[in-house]
């Protein structure tokens, strides 16, 4: 499918969700460098919002472009890690007037929007699928690295349920290509700094139980963002701090990104499909990591929340 798509090609935009993740960055820069090393005749560039500090030691990322030209019309536009039009952002009017379309995805909620849809929720990762798609020997070194992130991140550093063997033989793969797994893990996935972290603590320790302590949440304002000069990307991990508490079946974490409008992001068990509650209010994801945006006010929103989970609890009683 990729080989062929790019074969026709010689101009190719690749984007990826809103507020890019891990795997959305790895993804969009795997393939990035893998069509500029392997197809020097093509013209590629990466369309993305700002990407957080950390990501920027993955090679090529001071190339991603953040706006986009007035009347550029792209042969292919390639959708990583995105399951709506909606979610591409400003990107959208690059994809909407290209003349090819494909959609790489692992999200049980995508809806299939492009021409050519590339679509497996049982995967770990875009990047995994991504790297399924790729000619195996002309995989580089700065490719490698990209994906390897993507991997990192979309399963934990390896520990959800979403990892596979395919998952582990790919990492291997990669790792044989010279990428250094243990900095890479460290400076992306665990080095925080002194602000995210005192914002951490903060969130955990005015965390709320409900649902007779089966379920806890957290938010924070924006003004208290502003506070202590935190942007949205810095707040990732926290809602999987408050799932690893003891005896918790679903973890709610919220953000303000203007008042009474919030994102919120959803992590569960095997019991509670939290994809299917994303999906109610307009957002998606997997079974158990989902997200979405929604108005209200941080009550109305965990009280209408609760009863999501709460149906959920009693049909599996």
């Amino acid at each position: 499918m990729l080989k062929d798509l790019l074969k026709q090609a010689d101009t190719i935009a690749i984007g990826g969700h809103i507020r890019p993740d891990g795997d959305c960055v790895g993804a969009c820069m795997g393939l990035y460098h893998y069509i500029r090393e392997n197809f020097a005749d093509k013209e590629a560039a990466v369309y993305l919002e700002e990407i957080p500090e950390a990501f920027k030691c993955i090679k090529g990322t001071e190339d991603i472009r953040h706006e986009v030209e007035e009347k550029q019309v792209y042969d292919l536009f390639i959708c990583l890690d995105c399951g709506a039009p909606d979610r591409l952002g400003f990107s959208l009017p690059l994809f909407e007037q290209a003349k090819e379309t494909l959609c790489v995805d692992h999200h049980v909620s995508n809806v299939k929007f492009a021409k050519e849809n590339y679509i497996m929720p049982d995967a770990s990762s875009t990047s995994e699928l991504v790297y399924d798609l790729m000619e195996k020997d002309k995989i580089s070194l700065s490719a490698a690295e990209a994906l390897y992130l993507g991997i990192v991140h979309d399963t934990g550093v390896f520990q959800y349920s979403c990892t596979a063997p395919s998952t582990f033989r790919m990492a291997a793969d990669l790792l044989e290509r010279g990428v250094d797994a243990p900095k890479l893990i460290r400076d992306t996935f665990y080095v925080k700094t002194y602000a995210q972290n005192q914002i951490l603590g903060r969130a955990l320790m005015e965390s709320i139980l409900f649902l007779d302590g089966k379920c806890i949440v957290s938010y924070i304002r924006k003004s208290t963002m502003e506070f202590y000069e935190i942007t949205p990307k810095e707040l990732d991990g926290i809602v999987s701090h408050l799932r690893n508490t003891e005896g918790i079946k679903a973890a709610v974490f919220m953000y303000e990104l203007e008042t009474n409008m919030y994102k919120v992001s959803l992590r569960s068990d095997d019991e509670i499909d939290v994809s299917t509650i994303a999906r109610y209010y307009g957002g998606g994801g997997h079974r158990k990591a989902a997200g979405f945006t929604m108005a209200g006010n941080f009550y109305d929103i965990i009280n209408s929340i609760s009863a999501q989970i709460e149906l959920q609890m009693r049909e599996t009683v």
